[in-house]
């Protein structure tokens, strides 16, 4: 199969979170520039997962390896930098409990939809969840240490729930068979 832009760049943000890690975590880089660099990575992952959907869309690129992977890459980006910021001490464990709950549980339920023929499209809510997720991690993993972050953490786990409830209650017809 080869492989289009889209599922290019799809395919680069994943590779990026393994250099994410290394220059966050392993020490290699010094302290605080390990952040700042880290964060940068972090912004161009980010990127990709809005230009690689805008091009599929735009171009008519949209494959099946698209719509299982760059999900995926989505959820393992903010993963793995959620679990480095407990880590590092910047948030609490149970807040990126519920966050990745949350993505296990509407994967689960997409998948059980999907079975019923029916796609579940990502909501308003699910897409201010994640523009607020990828702000938060941006802002407190920059060191910024301040009462602006503390409140992007507790809106992003607000939004993280409301998002989840939004798409069960919308779509509770899935669970009844």
């Amino acid at each position: 199969m080869e492989m289009n832009l889209p599922n290019k760049l799809t395919m680069a943000r994943v590779i990026m979170i393994p250099v994410f890690l290394l220059v966050l975590l392993s020490g290699v880089v010094p302290q605080p520039i390990n952040r700042y660099i880290a964060v940068i990575i972090f912004m161009v992952a980010s990127f990709t997962d809005y230009l690689d959907g805008h091009l599929a869309r735009k171009y008519n690129l949209v494959t099946n390896f698209g719509k299982f992977m760059d999900p995926l890459a989505d959820k393992l980006l903010v993963a793995a930098a959620l679990i480095s910021m407990v880590e590092l001490g910047d948030i609490a464990a149970w807040i990126v409990i519920i966050i990745i709950s949350r993505e296990f549980i509407i994967t689960g339920f997409r998948l059980i939809a999907l079975e019923a023929n029916v796609v579940i499209a990502a909501s308003w809510w699910g897409k201010t969840k994640t523009v607020s997720q990828m702000a938060m991690i941006i802002i407190v993993l920059s060191g910024v240490d301040n009462i602006f972050g503390q409140i992007l953490i507790y809106a992003s786990a607000m939004l993280t729930i409301i998002s989840g409830v939004d798409y069960i209650v919308k779509n509770i017809k899935v669970l009844k068979g």
